[in-house]
């Protein structure tokens, strides 16, 4: 089969192939024969991304070790699983904004369209988008069905929808581009149940019409929630912090939850990873360990009992209040030890605009799927703190596994202040191919505006000139990378952060470097980026 290597990122591969039916036989494949080095791999329509350990595999040891596998992969795309997988039945709501829109499109009655997607089951594809979104496939022949030319900004939850061939239902309220025929009060994702996601990919869902006779929603069993505190791992936490203030934001992050693709769950995870470490190692923690990440200062944390903090990231002041009124300015990127009453100040930045605060022996906060991230796009992991909390401290980290702490304080980074103008590396690819060549002119050579839109799950900038595309036709959605560039129609790009969607529909014409992404998460808003290409586009072809 013929195969494309597009570069997405400089550790980051798409592999295009020509069908659905080729790209699952190759996900199964590299899941039956894993390449030592791949972190990920992320399936989509005809893609799939795979992201891997530069240091551990070379990309043309990478490509060639594709190649054997689609060679095996080739031979099963014809054939059909030994074993149908688990069916799962969804009853559906016909009443749907773009039902009468979409059966003046077939040209048949709303009736017909209702028959036709309950005529048969569908199989469960891939995940992406958002955790619990699936795409469905093997529907009736006839739903070759375009997205909606202006996309809602928010679509119900329990949405079911058509868009190109596939099925799916939105598991939350969200923007979305599909055509809506109905909504089902089957939850697609519900991390109360032994299985968060309803639908997983490899089952066969069998739509229902609610209206029929004899059909029945049937909502899956929950578990009794758990308090958000685990237990200490020896005796009693020492200590507790309260949070009196958290300024614009302040999240729990660590190094994110990796390997949760199939579910459509992306990593997430602090922004700036340097930062997240450096306060770690600091404080004698483990460097993975989860800190608070706040924006912008007006962060205030008092402490209950005796604790021992590290500041790094962003270039704020930071002042001791003790608990007879008395205060004084400490640094950051150091060790700061609070007595009891204590009160830790986190100033507004001189420059960057993200803190990272560890405390020796760890935050008690009770993992999600693993993980103490907070995704705010997918709402998974724990919810943003609140003034008033506490949080346990010092149980969460074994004793044997804390390290002296260090009492010299880490080289500070120099980050950019408001107004500056940023330079970012980037990787060309793997859309590039899709724009005008005085797109790149424009990429390159004009100053792109931070503009106050941004957030954890992209920065969206504005230039003068929009980038102009060469290929007008929708793209079937492919996964992303944090750090791509991706272009929607207006042309004005959004650099993806570390809660993007796992999946995209608009064309990426590049991505910032890896050893960037840090500096990336802490520009400020009315800055300028200038990208720098540092690796032209490529693409090789397997025949």
């Amino acid at each position: 089969m013929s195969m494309r290597f597009l570069p997405a990122s400089d550790n980051a591969l798409l592999v295009e192939l020509p069908d659905l039916v080729h790209t699952m036989a190759l996900h199964r494949v590299l899941a039956d024969q894993p390449i030592a080095g791949v972190l990920e791999v992320v399936p989509a329509a005809r893609t799939l991304l795979v992201t891997y350990q530069r240091a551990a595999l070379a990309l043309p040891d990478l490509v060639a070790a594709l190649r054997a596998r689609a060679a095996v992969a080739n031979a099963q795309a014809g054939v059909a699983d030994a074993a149908p997988g688990r069916l799962v039945e969804i009853p559906v709501h016909y009443n749907g904004e773009d039902l009468p829109t979409v059966a003046e499109l077939l040209g048949i009655s709303v009736r017909e369209v209702i028959d036709r997607h309950t005529g048969q089951p569908w199989q469960a594809a891939f995940a992406g988008f958002a955790p619990g979104f699936v795409y469905l496939a093997g529907g009736h022949p006839s739903f070759q069905l375009p997205r909606r030319s202006s996309p809602r900004t928010r679509v119900p939850a329990g949405s079911v929808a058509l868009a190109g061939d596939f099925s799916a239902v939105y598991p939350a309220a969200s923007p979305g581009g599909w055509q809506l025929i109905g909504v089902t009060e089957v939850p697609m994702w519900d991390l109360q149940r032994p299985e968060p996601a309803y639908v997983q990919p490899g089952f066969r869902v069998q739509f229902r019409d609610a209206s029929a006779p004899g059909v029945h929603i049937s909502l899956p069993a929950r578990r009794e929630s758990e308090p958000n505190q685990p237990p200490a791992l020896s005796g009693q936490a020492p200590a507790a912090i309260e949070i009196v203030a958290t300024g614009l934001q302040t999240l729990v992050q660590d190094g994110g939850r990796h390997g949760m693709a199939g579910l459509g769950v992306s990593p997430s995870g602090a922004l700036d990873m340097a930062s997240l470490r450096a306060a770690n190692r600091l404080v004698g923690n483990p460097v993975g360990q989860c800190v608070l990440e706040n924006l912008l200062g007006g962060l205030q944390l008092r402490c209950h009992g005796r604790a021992t903090l590290a500041v790094t990231g962003a270039a704020v002041p930071l002042t001791l209040r003790a608990a007879d009124g008395r205060q004084w300015p400490v640094p950051s990127h150091a060790c700061v030890a609070l007595d009891d009453g204590d009160t830790l100040l986190v100033g507004a930045p001189r420059a960057g605009v993200r803190s990272y605060v560890a405390v020796r022996g760890g935050w008690q906060v009770a993992p999600v799927l693993g993980s103490c991230a907070t995704d705010t796009l997918a709402h998974i992991g724990p919810d943003a703190l609140q003034a008033g909390q506490r949080l346990a401290v010092g149980g969460a980290v074994p004793a044997h596994a804390l390290q002296a702490v260090q009492a010299v304080a880490e080289p500070l980074p120099q980050w950019p202040r408001a107004g500056d103008e940023v330079v970012l590396d980037v990787v060309l690819g793997p859309r590039t191919d899709w724009f005008a060549p005085e797109a790149l002119t424009l990429l390159t050579q004009q100053p792109w505006r931070v503009t106050p839109q941004s957030n954890r799950v992209g920065m969206r900038l504005e230039g003068a000139q929009p980038l102009p595309r060469s290929v007008a036709r929708e793209l079937p959605s492919e996964g992303t990378v944090t750090g791509a560039i991706q272009v929607p129609i207006n042309g004005q790009p959004v650099l993806f952060l570390a809660d993007h969607p796992l999946t995209g529909g608009y064309p990426v014409i590049g991505a910032v470097a890896s050893h960037h992404l840090g500096l990336a998460a802490q520009i400020p808003v009315g800055c300028s980026v200038r990208f720098r290409v540092i690796a032209p586009f490529f693409e090789q072809v397997s025949p």
